[in-house]
This record gives C-alpha cells, sequence and structure tokens, in this order.
C-alpha cells in the first residue's frame, strides 16, 4: 500500500516506526523483513494452480 509520507506507523508492540519519505510502502501482505515497510517480499509468492474440474480429472 502506498502513503504519502512523512508517515508515523504505530506497531503492535507499541513502538512507533517513522519515515520521512514523500512516498512510502507498507506491508499489507506480513511477508517483509522489514515491517511495517514493504520489501516486496510478495513478489515471490506463486499463486496455487486451481484444482481441475471433476469431468477433467483421471481416475483410475
Amino acid at each position: 500500500m502506498l502513503v504519502e509520507g512523512p508517515v508515523e506507523v504505530v506497531q503492535e508492540d507499541g513502538t512507533i516506526a517513522r519515515s520521512n519519505r514523500p512516498v512510502v510502502a507498507l506491508c499489507t501482505c506480513r511477508r517483509s523483513r522489514i515491517l511495517p515497510w514493504c520489501d516486496t517480499s510478495h513478489r515471490g509468492r506463486k499463486k496455487p494452480k486451481a484444482p481441475l474440474p471433476a469431468s477433467e480429472r483421471h481416475t483410475e
């Protein structure tokens, strides 16, 4: 999620993360290693394949 800065984020443990950048990317997927900021970890996630419809499954 992109947010116009400067930004202060109160984290779950009560600490405050601050950024003076003009635009900040906040992590909403919780995969980032630098929470609350986004480090694009979500990009490595592979989408699960959808299961085949029953009519297309091979049963033996």
